[in-house]
């Protein structure tokens, strides 16, 4: 049996979820058929589903321990450098797929097992750091805009709560897109940083100079009549996330009388990640990275990502 460094859920704290984490020795992922190949990791990065793991959300004692992280990017064993697109095909699970830390274990970790299916070229544009921020968070920011949100040439884009990985993202790629974006938090520092990637940063609630034609929500009930009453007629309302309470308020009459789009989604499919590193190697996109951590140093990456200060994506170097 190989033995490999990893980190894992060893129990459940909804207090203090970091206490919850274990970093040390586990075997190396079983492979479950031959359609299945194992990934040295180079790089990976943090999600926030990582924390809702180590509280408990998703997993059950019987899971336990199980090896966290959505995100990689490695070598396949025929010396390819790939990106693992996260989303296994799980006849188990009632919505018939799961991602990896749920079922099967995860990232975080010197090797992990996936359907070779799940393996896409890393652009030789994107370093290993670069590609392994996309496949979560920058895959969804993606999907939100393009598939779901349709953004269209000469559209505005409000983007809720910039500064997480998936808002960051999408203030990242709307501005790539030639989009006019706007962008809260209720943060000053994280409303420069903002206004440096191209948005126009706001205050949370402030007036619009516009009404826009897609709004990015991963707040949820804080900042939902905000984005609402910001919506041109016929916008798109689309929604990936909760952090700020999930039964917001909403105005139905508002939702007719301007025929607004509530959408919600997750993820991404493959063919999408395909064509967000496609865009980032093409157009010289690169990840907001927060910070970079070697995996000797991975629980100061779980805190610096539970502390709630990070302006973009938290990235494990597995070769530090």
């Amino acid at each position: 049996m190989r033995i490999m460094r990893a980190a894992f859920a060893s129990a459940f704290n909804d207090d203090n979820p970091l206490a919850a984490l274990t970093v040390g020795d586990r075997p190396e992922p079983e492979r479950p058929d031959s359609d299945w190949v194992t990934v040295d990791v180079r790089a990976s990065s943090l999600n926030h589903h990582d924390l809702w793991s180590l509280r408990g959300v998703g997993l059950t004692q019987q899971q336990l321990p199980m090896i966290l992280g959505c995100d990689a990017a490695g070598v396949d064993p025929a010396g390819n450098e790939v990106v693992v697109y996260p989303i296994v095909l799980d006849h188990d699970d009632p919505r018939g797929a799961s991602i990896l830390s749920e079922h099967y274990q995860g990232t975080l970790a010197e090797r992990v097992a996936v359907p070779r299916g799940n393996l896409l070229p890393k652009p030789a544009e994107l370093s290993f750091t670069d590609a392994a921020c996309l496949p979560t968070a920058w895959l969804t920011a993606y999907r939100m805009l393009t598939t779901k949100g349709r953004v269209h040439e000469g559209e505005s884009v409000l983007v809720q709560g910039a500064g997480g990985g998936v808002a960051t993202a999408a203030v990242v790629l709307a501005v790539a897109l030639g989009k006019r974006v706007y962008a809260t938090s209720r943060d000053a520092a994280k409303r420069e940083r903002i206004a440096e990637l191209g948005a126009t940063a706001l205050e949370p609630g402030v007036r619009l100079p516009e009404r826009v034609d897609v709004v990015i929500e991963t707040v949820g009930a804080a900042t939902f009549d905000h984005s609402l009453k910001s919506s041109a007629p016929g916008a798109r309302i689309v929604v990936s996330g909760a952090t700020a309470g999930h039964e917001p308020k909403v105005n139905l009459r508002r939702v007719f009388a301007m025929q607004l789009e509530i959408v919600g989604t997750s993820m991404g499919t493959p063919v999408e990640l395909a064509a967000l590193l496609q865009l980032c190697a093409e157009q010289d996109i690169r990840p907001v990275v927060d910070s970079v951590h070697g995996f000797s140093a991975v629980d100061q990456a779980f805190a610096r990502l539970h502390s709630g200060d990070v302006f973009g994506k938290v990235v494990v170097d597995h070769t530090r």
